[in-house]
Formats: structure tokens, sequence, C-alpha cells
């Protein structure tokens, strides 16, 4: 079996015209660099210098040989080089999971965006607001709101300080009149979501350092982020959103928001992933976009 290390060494020293010049470039001593000519001369069956204590020259089969020698190790440094690039390449194949409301009014025209930019990746997008099982399910990579849970995925936030807003259409302001204080929430019909068994009915708020919860029902419950906003824009009720979910339509006056001197609960939205080695220059690449969109939408500088 011929080394690849021997044919640098039978290359460089065919260059140099010397074992000791052949060493010094590969920084290899030269009883190293003689080692490994007899090594490949032995593989071979031929000698492929003729060597004298002052002179080194190749033989006829090391002139010939030489050649082959030079486009392997050509080919083998392509294919080094092609493995790098493939490592460090904008492309392949993502899998991502979004939430419903976030997903279908802002993230998906943005992931139009990041493969404008980058052809070569593709998506396989699963919206829904149940968080999808990353050891399971083939999804690579989930977009979530909420602080997660130690549950061994990795959590990199996207957007730490997004929080829920209260808000209604002003047609159902102006019916119902407008919340002054949490409590007033107990007399307006709220829209209510569901995710798996558990049932957000109490909302919690801070005020001047003090904390508070406020139980609320309605006549609507659903388990679709997307879902309980229409409500919201319909006039049916009060919801209680994620900002990013409802900041178009609070900017474009369908919505208003009420109680706006009482903080929301937190709503960070994060990218998880099962383990560290699925981190694809892809997907730190959408991370670094994603991170970036928010931000812009925040400050009102992008479109959803």
């Amino acid at each position: 079996m011929v080394r690849f290390e021997d044919l640098r060494i039978f290359v460089a020293a065919a260059d140099h015209g010397s074992f000791s010049a052949a060493a010094r470039e590969l920084d290899l001593t030269p009883a190293v660099a003689s080692a490994a000519l007899k090594r490949l001369e032995l593989s071979l069956e031929t000698r492929l210098f003729v060597r004298s204590t002052r002179s080194l020259r190749l033989t006829g089969d090391g002139e010939r040989y030489l050649e082959y020698a030079r486009a392997a190790l050509s080919s083998l440094q392509a294919g080094q080089s092609a493995l790098a690039r493939d490592k460090t390449a904008i492309s392949g194949t993502l899998s991502v999971a979004i939430p419903s409301d976030l997903g279908r009014h802002v993230l998906l025209p943005w992931l139009d965006d990041f493969q404008q930019q980058h052809p070569r990746v593709n998506f396989q997008v699963r919206i829904s607001d149940r968080l999808a099982d990353l050891y399971r399910q083939p999804v690579d990579i989930a977009l979530r709101y909420g602080t997660p849970g130690d549950s061994g995925l990795v959590a990199l936030p996207l957007s730490e300080h997004n929080r829920r807003v209260v808000c209604a259409s002003p047609a159902y302001f102006a019916r119902h009149g407008m919340p002054r204080t949490p409590a007033d929430l107990r007399r307006h019909n709220c829209l209510c979501f569901v995710l798996g068994e558990s049932l957000h009915d109490r909302w919690a708020f801070e005020h001047e350092g003090g904390a508070l919860t406020v139980p609320v029902k309605g006549d609507r419950v659903g388990d679709d982020g997307d879902l309980v906003r229409r409500w919201a824009l319909a006039g049916h009720g009060v919801a209680y959103k994620s900002r990013f979910d409802v900041l178009s339509d609070l900017r474009a006056g369908r919505l208003v928001q009420a109680l706006p001197d009482y903080t929301g609960e937190p709503s960070p939205l994060y990218l998880l992933c099962v383990h560290r080695m699925l981190l694809s220059p892809a997907v730190k690449r959408l991370r670094e976009f994603l991170q970036t969109r928010l931000r812009e939408f925040e400050a009102g500088a992008a479109a959803p």
C-alpha cells in the first residue's frame, strides 16, 4: 500500500534533487525522508533514484512514476479541498419546525429571502404550535417561544427580550371599553390559547416591581396561535399574544395594545436542536439572518 506521505516526499525529493532539501521543506529529518523513499521503492519493486554521496537523480522508472505521483497528490488535495468546502458551504436541506402565527406571517417570507441569498439551501417546513419531538421526528431545528426547560436540547436565543401584549381590534374596544388594569380583563371576552393539555387562562404581568396574575375566560379557545390572532382581528375578544406575532397589526392599526404600563410575561424566541453537531454552516447562517431580521423588525426597519 503506497502511503500519501511517501508520495509527497518522493515528489519533493525529485523537485529538489536532494533528500535533505525535501526533508527540510516537509519538516522531517533526512533519515525519515530516506526511509520513506526506501519504503516506496519496496512497494513498487523498482528503484526510483540513483543515489550517491553528492547527487540524487531519477531513474527511468522514477521519471515515469513521477507524473502519476503528481497526479495522485493533486487528486487527493482536490478531494480534501472539496470536503473543506462542503463543511463551510451554505447548502443542504434543512427541516425546520416553526410556530403557527409567527411562522405564517413573519418567518415564511424571511425564509424565502434567505433562500434567494443561498439558493443551494432547501427547506422542509413544519408549521405547528406543538413542540416537535426533535429526537423522533425528522426535524433538524425548531423555532419556539418560551424559555426552554431542562430537556437536554441545545437552545440558542434569537430574541430574548420579546414579551406578550394584550390587544384587541379597535371595534372591540369601541364596544366594550379599554381595560385600565389587568383586573379589568375579568369582564372582557378573553381569547385563550391551549397547548397540549395546558390552557393558558392565567395571564401574568409585572408592574412597578411587582408580579400579578389574572385568571381570564372567554367564549373561544384555540390550539393555534394564528387562529387566536384572527379572532382578535375580527373583533371577537382580547388576545394575549407574543409581540412579534401582532407587531405588524399594531403598527397598521388593525389591533390596539391595551395595558401599556403593565409588562407582559416573557416570550423569548429560541432556535432548538438536539446536538451542537447539527449546527451546520447553513443553520448558523440562518440563525444570524433571523437575529438580524428580528432586530430590524422590532425597530421598524424590516417588513414581515
